[in-house]
């Protein structure tokens, strides 16, 4: 199967440096920058780092920029408006899922435009086959390539699989420079979920990670490139750099940066909707509302009929770190728009303490056994199985299994992957 994002929602109605994967660390690689208490925030993205650094890791270079509009500064400039200013010689950007400027909503991108504020190409990435984007690399004729965008921890959250795309036509192409400007994971560092299995392979999972990969992008790059690039036809990358972020380590979760929140997509609004999406996102698969066309979206979950007894039976189950409110509410767009819903609204009353995956799990289970009216989203329940990445969730849901065997059948595999990923690791703290 090879679905993505953009085909789903259209059917649907909606909307190595020296070595390879060898890191660049803040104080060594890029050198002379100003460390992080200096600044007065304790975490400093890649992007701070080099950017302090005067883009000396790009001097030379022919530069092409994967990016987005969380791709900026810590005083909010975008990296490439920045990199324009300081004479980088950039030749291209590359926009993935909603755009460069971010101008589009969910399975749509930007067409190929030139951006009116820097006169810079901007190449559609979104869905490109690696030879498309090879030739997209040729075409502008650069040598290095720039990943800087905010992932929130997901595998079926796109922007991951963007950059993977990236790195094997980097490779294809031949003696790129790949750099990622890393950042911290919103999520943490912590790993959960059900890993991705063969047969299960599309645009919101590529290779098989857990469903909450509890890594950076940066970390992510390392891994692909030492388990996945060979196995996909392609040489491994030789110059792969992570610009590493500073002063984040794998227990901080995003409401450590609220400040610093950019929405990486329309309805990615808060940290509180990140925490949340790992497990409410298999909303998606149901014929409920997951809250797209509300203000809350992925917070807000219901349908029309669904009712009081489910946040009173999910508050019954005392989940760690969140509560459950009767909620009604109305989408103006996107799965039930226009009709009330009942439902609730997921409260974080403890975001450490909150495991999504466990949570959306328990709100699957309980209404499936509250609810003879409980349907998938006219596939099947083929959504389902691209978003846990094999069919066993929905044949233990349909089974009637209770949300504890389901949350146990993956503890195998997914201490399998923490293993695997172990090596590749940059930040301190536990997986």
């Amino acid at each position: 199967m090879n679905i993505s994002r953009r085909g789903l929602f259209g059917a649907a109605g909606v909307a190595a440096a020296t070595a390879a994967g060898a890191a660049v660390s803040s104080s060594a690689a890029v050198a002379g920058t100003v460390p992080a208490a200096a600044t007065g925030r304790p975490v400093r993205t890649g992007a701070d780092i080099a950017a302090g650094d005067k883009w000396r890791i790009l001097s030379g270079r022919r530069v092409g920029v994967i990016t987005n509009p969380t791709g900026v500064l810590d005083d909010f400039t975008s990296i490439v408006d920045d990199m324009i200013a300081r004479g980088v010689d950039l030749r291209a950007v590359f926009g993935p899922e909603h755009g460069f400027r971010g101008t589009a909503q969910a399975g749509e991108a930007e067409e190929t435009f030139t951006d009116p504020r820097t006169g810079v190409t901007v190449y559609d990435a979104y869905g490109a086959t690696v030879t498309k984007l090879a030739g997209f690399f040729t075409t502008a004729a650069i040598d290095t390539v720039v990943f800087d965008i905010r992932d929130v921890g997901v595998r079926f959250y796109t922007y991951i699989w963007t950059m993977w795309t990236a790195m094997q036509a980097a490779s294809q192409v031949g003696g790129l420079r790949f750099i990622v400007l890393d950042r911290p994971n919103p999520l943490g560092g912590r790993a959960r979920g059900p890993v991705l299995q063969q047969g299960y392979t599309s645009g919101v999972g590529l290779l098989e990670i857990s469903q909450q990969h509890g890594m950076t992008v940066g970390e992510l790059a390392r891994f692909f490139n030492a388990t996945f690039m060979e196995r996909a036809g392609q040489q491994k990358l030789t110059d792969l750099q992570v610009v590493k972020a500073t002063g984040w380590h794998r227990q901080m979760v995003g409401p450590d940066q609220a400040d610093r929140w950019i929405p990486p997509s329309p309805n990615m609004p808060t940290p509180q909707t990140a925490t949340l999406y790992p497990g409410t996102g298999m909303v998606e698969a149901t014929d409920w509302s997951e809250g797209r066309g509300t203000t809350r979206p992925f917070e807000l979950i219901g349908a029309p009929y669904l009712d009081h007894r489910w946040a009173e039976a999910l508050n019954a189950r005392n989940l760690p770190g969140v509560q459950f409110r009767e909620a009604y509410f109305t989408p103006i767009s996107s799965k039930n728009q226009g009709k009330v819903c009942g439902g609730v609204q997921v409260h974080i009353i403890d975001a450490e303490k909150v495991d999504a995956i466990e949570v959306g799990t328990h709100m699957l289970v309980e209404a499936r056994r509250i609810y003879p009216e409980f349907a998938w989203r006219g596939d099947g329940g083929r959504w389902i199985g691209l978003l846990t990445g094999s069919g066993r969730f929905q044949q233990q849901l349909e089974a009637g299994a209770s949300a504890a065997d389901i949350i146990a059948a993956w503890q195998p595999e997914l201490q399998r992957f923490r293993d695997d990923t172990e090596p590749h690791l940059l930040y301190g703290g536990p997986r």
